[in-house]
C-alpha cells in the first residue's frame, strides 16, 4: 500500500459563477505604471486567449495570478472567494498552476517521476521508500485517461519530443486539484504535429469542465484554434474582450498593427 501525500481541494464554482475575476488590477515597479485596472473574467471550462505587445503587461498579470508577484490594487476573485496570493504555493492551494514555455520538467528524471515531482508516492510501515510501481500505474492510467500518448513512461524526459514533453508538463500542472491552468507560450518552437498534440490535449482538459484555461500566445492563429475568447492588452489595460466568433484573425492581426504604429506614432511625437 502507498501513501499518498495530501493535496489542495480547492472548491469547485458555484453553476454560473466565474472560475476567475479579475477586477480593477493595478501593478507598478517604481515610477513604471505596468497594469493600470485589469478586468478579466474567466468562465468554468473557458479557454482565454491572452494577446498584446510586448511590454503590454501579460507576464506581471499571469505572475500576480500565480502569486509571483503581489498586486498593488484592485481584487482577485476564485470560485466566488475574494483572495490575496502572498506565494505561488498560496495560488497552487486555490487551484491555480502555471506552466511556462521552458516547461519546468527535470531532463533526467523519467515521465513518471517528473509527474509526480514534489507529490512523490511512499510505501507503508516504519521505512518508508518510493513506491515506484505505483507511480508507473497511476501515471500510465492518467496519462491514457487525458489522451497523452507518450510509448515509455520510464523514458527520460529529454529524450521526448517537444510536444510530448510539453504534453507532460501540462498533464502534471492538472493531475492535482488544479482549476485554473495557464498557459505561457505553449506552443512555441513548436512543428505543425506537436502543436495539434497540445491543442487537442488543451481542448479536451477544457471540454471536460474539470479546468479553466488562459493562454498567452503570439501567434494569432493558435488563439483562434484554442480559445473560446480573446482579450486583448494594450498598455497595461484590457482593451477588447471578445468571443472568437465574433472576430477574424485578419480583424486582430489589422488592430495590432494599427496599435503598434500608434506607439511608434507617440514615441516620435515625444522626441520631436
Amino acid at each position: 500500500m502507498s501513501a499518498r501525500p495530501a493535496e489542495p481541494t480547492p472548491p469547485a464554482p458555484a453553476a454560473g459563477e466565474p472560475a476567475l475575476e479579475v477586477r480593477g488590477v493595478s501593478k507598478r515597479f517604481g515610477a513604471l505604471v505596468v497594469l493600470r485596472g485589469i478586468d478579466l473574467v474567466l468562465r468554468p471550462g473557458e479557454v482565454l486567449g491572452l494577446v498584446g505587445d510586448n511590454g503590454a503587461g501579460k507576464s506581471t498579470l499571469v505572475k500576480i495570478l500565480s502569486g509571483f508577484h503581489d498586486q498593488d490594487g484592485g481584487e482577485l476573485i476564485v470560485g466566488g472567494e475574494r483572495v490575496h496570493f502572498k506565494s505561488v504555493a498560496d495560488a497552487r492551494a486555490h487551484g491555480i498552476e502555471t506552466v511556462y514555455q521552458d516547461l519546468a520538467l527535470i531532463p533526467q528524471l523519467s515521465v513518471y517521476q517528473n509527474l509526480f515531482l514534489g507529490h512523490e508516492l511512499t510505501t507503508m510501515g516504519p521505512l518508508r521508500v518510493l513506491d515506484k510501481r505505483a507511480m508507473r500505474k497511476l501515471a500510465r492510467q492518467y496519462l491514457d485517461a487525458i489522451n497523452v500518448y507518450v510509448p515509455n513512461i520510464e523514458a527520460q524526459a529529454d529524450q521526448l519530443s517537444g510536444g510530448q514533453r510539453q504534453a507532460v508538463a501540462v498533464a502534471r500542472a492538472v493531475r492535482t486539484a488544479t482549476k485554473i491552468l495557464l498557459l505561457d507560450e505553449p506552443l512555441a518552437a513548436m512543428g505543425a504535429r506537436e502543436s495539434r498534440l497540445i491543442i487537442d490535449l488543451v481542448k479536451d482538459l477544457a471540454s471536460s469542465g474539470r479546468v479553466s484555461i488562459i493562454v498567452i500566445d503570439h501567434n494569432y492563429a493558435h488563439l483562434f484554434e484554442l480559445c473560446d475568447r480573446i482579450n486583448v492588452m494594450q498598455g497595461g489595460r484590457i482593451t477588447i474582450d471578445q468571443p472568437v466568433q465574433e472576430t477574424s484573425l485578419e480583424q486582430l492581426t489589422e488592430l495590432m498593427i494599427s496599435s503598434f504604429r500608434s506607439e511608434i506614432e507617440a514615441v516620435s511625437s515625444d522626441g520631436a
